[in-house]
Order: structure tokens, then C-alpha cells, then sequence
């Protein structure tokens, strides 16, 4: 396990405390034991944070003369569509809740066989931009040695596959569980590991654009991150007020500046008012300079561990 990086930071945490918080974030996400091949207790731990550089530093940090200016350069989006309860699109809601019942089946033990490692994805087939069925759900999930592939197969779809559809299960859905037929060997023994590899997952599973900037492993200086959560913030106003169907902002910054060099508003040809109204309520209403986001949105507060996993948008969870 490498952590590496860098940071501006006042607090006193060193080295050995940074390396147990990092076994401690092991352990608890079901590595724990050494059949898995990687294990908390015995991988090894490579720390490489160091100061950032002063040259980024003076862009993002407020001083008395000068407000916080964007952490980087880049463009930025938010998604939102009222297909769904949580304005999120339906594949990804669905691929997020399969995976969580998966991690919930198994440290439940319900079932014993499941190892850490998992991942889904769910095809839905649309109509007139409205999700009409579930055409196919593919989960893949490590499991011990001991369990044949057709036990796998049916107790994921009875455990976790039809409680999650409900009453969107119906019996065509094409199932494809562990389709290469094992799936002993898995978590970072089985391949290499990078925060910020998969920035489709993050977000809204291929719906709306996206700016390439992972959110992972980054504060909220870094627009990649926090304009991405207001971007996301809008759009869902903008959807939930019946102002639009479905609706994408995009935002971009240039590093060290306050303002955004640029924001555009998209509705799809849903809108109930003319986009260009929208894009100026959009203006109005809504401050985003980084030092605002991070504010109106309370994003100096740790509440990023949980996106860690299951997606950073659409849960309706406290905190």
C-alpha cells in the first residue's frame, strides 16, 4: 500500500499514526486475514506525503489582500434528472445499491463465501429518455474457494439482486455473475490499485459529461472536487424545482482564480423556461468562488469517507 501526495497542513500526525489510520481503513474494508493474500497486518506501507508546493500554495490560500483562488485548472459538471427519487440516473443508482448489498451480505455473513472485491454494472433500456426495464445486471464478486460458480450465481440473485430490483425484478433479466467463471484471487494482490481510477463510477455511470478530475484523495481546494459537488448541487435544484427534466452544468477555472472563466447550463430541451433564463437564475442565486462552495456546502466537515465507496452523489443518507 503506497500513500503518497501533498499537503498544507498545520496538524501534528506522523508518520506512525498515518500508517496505523491507513491499516486501521484495511482492515475495516474486509481485508483482515491472510488467505486473502493482502491483509492489514502484514502489507507492507509506503508513506510519501510531503509540504505542497509553495508556488500552488500562493493560488489557493486566502490571505487578508486576497481571496482563495481555484487549486487547479480545469472544467467541471454536475448532473441531474428526475427519473429517479434521488435525481440521479437509474443504471448507476442500481450499480451503486447492488454493490452495497454485497458489501452488507457480506459482513453480515449471510453470505460467508463473499470476499471484499466486487463490482457491478446494470443495462437499461429507454424509452423517450425515460428508463422503461432492467435489460441486464452483471456482479462480480471474490469469493472463497470452497463455493461452486452456480451456488455463487443463485444466492447472489436471491440475496442481492432481487431485494435491491424490487419491483423492477422480472424474470427475463439477463444475469451474468462472476462471468469468467472464478473470481478466488481479487483485491490488491489481484490488480494494482489507483484512487481516481474511475471517475465514471464517481459520478453518474456515463450519463453527462465528465472533466477527467477525480474526486478521491483531494480537499476541497481542488475544484475537481468541491465544483464537481456544486455543480451537482445545482443541477438538482434546477430538476427538483421543475425548472427542467434533466439538466448538466459545467463550470471551469483557471488556477489561483477566484471566479470561474466559465458556466453553461444545459437542459436537454427539457427546460420549462428558456435555458438562458435559467443560466442567469443560475448566476444569480449561486457563488462560485471556492471559498463560497466550500461554505454554502460545509465541505471543511470529514465527511468524505463514505464516498470512498458506492458513489458520491444520490445518497440520501445524513451527513
Amino acid at each position: 500500500m503506497a500513500v503518497a501526495g501533498e499537503v498544507t497542513s498545520k496538524a501534528n500526525f506522523g508518520k506512525e499514526e498515518q500508517e496505523k489510520l491507513v491499516r486501521k481503513t484495511i482492515r475495516e474494508i474486509g481485508y483482515d486475514n491472510s488467505d486473502l493474500l493482502f491483509d492489514a497486518d502484514s502489507c507492507e506501507v509506503m508513506m510519501r506525503l510531503h509540504s505542497q508546493s509553495p508556488d500552488i500554495s500562493q493560488g489557493v490560500t486566502a490571505t487578508d489582500d486576497k481571496e482563495q483562488g481555484a487549486g487547479d485548472q480545469g472544467l467541471m459538471f454536475g448532473y441531474a434528472s428526475n427519473e429517479t427519487d434521488e435525481l440521479m440516473p437509474l443504471p448507476i443508482l442500481l450499480a451503486h445499491k447492488l454493490t452495497k448489498k454485497l458489501a452488507e451480505v457480506r459482513k453480515k455473513k449471510e453470505l460467508e463465501w463473499v470476499r471484499p472485491d466486487g463490482k457491478s454494472l446494470v443495462s437499461i433500456l429507454y424509452e423517450d429518455d425515460k428508463p422503461k426495464k432492467i435489460e441486464t445486471i452483471i456482479i462480480s464478486t471474490q469469493h472463497d474457494p470452497s463455493v461452486s460458480n452456480s451456488e455463487i450465481k443463485d444466492a447472489i440473485i436471491e440475496k442481492v439482486i432481487k431485494p435491491v430490483c424490487g419491483n423492477m425484478w422480472q424474470d427475463d433479466i439477463e444475469i451474468h455473475v462472476n462471468p469468467t467463471g472464478k473470481f478466488e484471487i481479487g483485491g490488491p494482490h489481484g490488480d494494482a490499485g489507483l484512487t481516481g481510477r474511475k471517475i465514471i463510477v464517481d459520478t453518474y455511470g456515463g450519463f453527462g459529461r465528465h472533466g477527467g478530475g477525480a474526486f478521491s484523495g483531494k480537499d476541497p481546494s481542488k475544484v475537481d472536487r468541491s465544483a464537481c459537488y456544486m455543480c451537482r448541487y445545482i443541477a438538482k435544484n434546477i430538476v427538483a424545482g421543475g425548472l427542467a427534466e434533466r439538466c448538466e452544468v459545467q463550470v471551469a477555472y483557471a488556477i489561483g482564480v477566484a471566479e470561474p472563466v466559465s458556466l453553461m447550463v444545459n437542459t436537454f430541451g427539457t427546460s420549462k423556461i428558456p435555458e438562458e433564463d435559467i443560466e442567469n437564475i443560475v448566476r444569480k442565486h449561486f457563488d462560485m468562488r471556492p471559498s463560497a462552495i466550500i461554505s454554502q456546502l460545509d465541505l471543511k466537515k470529514p465527511i468524505y469517507r463514505k464516498t470512498a465507496a458506492y458513489g458520491h452523489f444520490g445518497r440520501n443518507e445524513p451527513g
